[in-house]
Parts: structure tokens; C-alpha cells; sequence
């Protein structure tokens, strides 16, 4: 199943995709669905009204509307790792995303108007939205505890995020972090989402291209690595991490300005598609 979050009547409405239209669920959210412990499947056909509308022309929010947490996982591509002059870590390296950084499918990825930043960086990647949560999981037993999965686009303003050790700041500016355009349970997809060609377009161009089995490390393991630390609760979301190929490490730097189109695609997901706007002068 595919589950879209958009507007209708000037109110976020959870619906379900049905080939290329969609089947309205109601206003719940879908981490509140979560936390409920419901099965997804049985609950949106139980839920489902029977009248359709048209997957084109909805304006879409991301599928959560605010998640509990957002742990993002970097170098998680030895090839990206090695692009970034870093040595590939043993363990994941993880900062954290807010829910003011995320932006919806055919939304504005905005490029702010700090006057030290030359542009906005793109990194394609997979988010992972837990669905059951836990502490100390074991990694056998971690896929089960996947809700589904979206595409992510993890917009980042460089200069900021070297200015410290922390890359917090410059991983958080405002409608910088594309999520969408719908959560994908998991059996539409290979076992934790193996095998699968994940590709990233700056105005048509392909910038990045990489197997999801070039990750270090796994969905599964990414899953039961963060419980030893944190519990993870329903609706939390995972941002897997992005391969070799980003703008910063290119010669000369390729930074995304207002008018350029960015899309993330992963076959079988589909893709995230957002053109570039400035954030309008203060």
C-alpha cells in the first residue's frame, strides 16, 4: 500500500493510493494511526471511502506531519565517505533533522538568503519509517518493525554545516529536507529495500547513482544499532543515507540556485520531485 498526506478543505487529509488516484482516509494522521498499533493494511480498507480523487493536482505534505524524531545517518556510502575526505567510521554517524526542515513532493526546496552560502547541496536517499517501536532490537528482528518507506531528499546548506563539527545547523534550514511523495509499506519492496538503484537529477542530469547495497550499513542494522542508544517509537523516521556524487565535491561546486528542478528516484518508489526557490527577502 502507498499512503499519500494532502489538503482538502484546508485540512491535512491522509488517503491511500489506488493506481493513479486516491481513496481518503480521514484526518488522523499517519504516526497517530501508528501509535496506535493498528495493522495499516486492514485498517485503510476497513477506513477507505469508496470516492476517488485524482492523484494529479493534490497538493501533498510529507506522509508524516510531524514526526517524533528524524535520525539521519550520514556516510553511509564508501564511496560518499571517501568523496567528503572523511575515513569510513565503524559506527553510524548520526544527527538529527526537525520537522520545520521538511517539504513536501512538488513543493519548494528553499535556498535561504544567508549571505555566506552560496546554494543548496542535494543528497538522495531513502527514509525509513518505524511502524512498531522498541529498544535493544534485535537486527533478525528488525525489518518487522518497519512501517514503510518514502523518499527523501536531504537538502543541506554546506558552509553552515561546517562551520562546526556538528553539521546540525546547516542539515535544518527551513523546507531544506524533501520527504514524500508517499510511505511505501514494505511488501512492495525487496526485504529491507536491497538491490535497489537509487538516483538523483539535478535539471535532467543524473548526479548520483548507487545500489542500495552499497550502504555500509543496512536497514536492519541501522534499526538495531540506534535502539542500544535510543527507543524508537512509532512514526520515527530513519533517513538512510546518500551516495557519492554531491555538489559540494564536485569541480567546479554544482549548488542548487532558484529555478533548478531536483528529483530522487528509486525504482519501485517512484520519484521526489522539487524545484528550487529563494527564500523571499526579509
Amino acid at each position: 500500500m502507498r499512503f499519500v498526506n494532502f489538503m482538502k478543505d484546508g485540512r491535512a487529509t491522509l488517503g491511500v493510493r489506488d493506481g493513479d488516484d486516491v481513496r481518503v482516509l480521514g484526518h488522523e494522521s499517519l504516526e497517530a494511526v501508528l501509535a496506535r498499533g493498528v495493522d495499516l493494511h486492514e485498517w485503510a480498507r476497513a477506513q477507505a471511502s469508496e470516492d476517488k480523487l485524482p492523484m494529479a493536482g493534490l497538493h501533498l505534505l510529507p506522509p508524516l506531519q510531524r514526526p517524533s524524531k528524524i535520525l539521519c545517518v550520514g556516510l553511509n556510502f564508501a564511496d560518499h565517505t571517501k568523496e567528503s575526505n572523511y575515513e569510513q567510521p565503524a559506527y553510524p554517524t548520526l544527527f538529527l533533522r526537525v520537522n520545520t526542515s521538511l517539504v513536501a513532493h512538488d513543493q519548494p526546496m528553499i535556498r535561504p538568503s544567508v549571505s555566506d552560502s552560496e546554494g543548496l547541496d542535494y543528497e538522495g536517499e531513502i527514509a525509513v519509517v518505524i511502524g512498531r517501536g522498541g529498544r535493544h532490537i534485535a537486527k533478525d528482528d528488525a525489518l518487522g518493525h518497519v512501517a514503510g518507506y518514502a523518499l527523501f531528499n536531504d537538502g543541506s546548506v554546506r558552509e553552515y554545516q561546517f562551520k562546526t563539527p556538528q553539521w546540525t545547523v546547516g542539515k535544518n534550514f527551513d523546507a531544506t529536507g524533501a520527504f514524500g511523495p508517499d510511505l511505501i509499506t514494505p511488501e512492495e519492496l525487496p526485504a529491507g529495500i536491497k538491490g535497489l538503484l537509487l538516483q538523483t537529477r539535478v535539471n535532467g542530469e543524473i548526479v548520483q547513482s548507487a545500489s542500495t547495497d552499497d550502504m555500509v550499513f543496512d536497514v536492519a542494522s541501522l534499526i538495531s544499532i540506534i535502539s542500544e542508544a535510543i527507543t524508537l517509537e512509532p512514526g520515527d523516521v530513519i533517513v538512510a543515507g546518500t551516495p557519492s556524487g554531491i555538489g559540494w565535491a564536485r569541480t567546479p561546486k554544482l549548488l542548487m540556485k532558484a529555478g533548478d528542478v531536483c528529483e530522487v528516484s528509486v525504482e519501485g518508489m517512484g520519484t521526489l520531485r522539487n524545484v528550487i526557490a529563494d527564500e523571499p527577502s526579509r
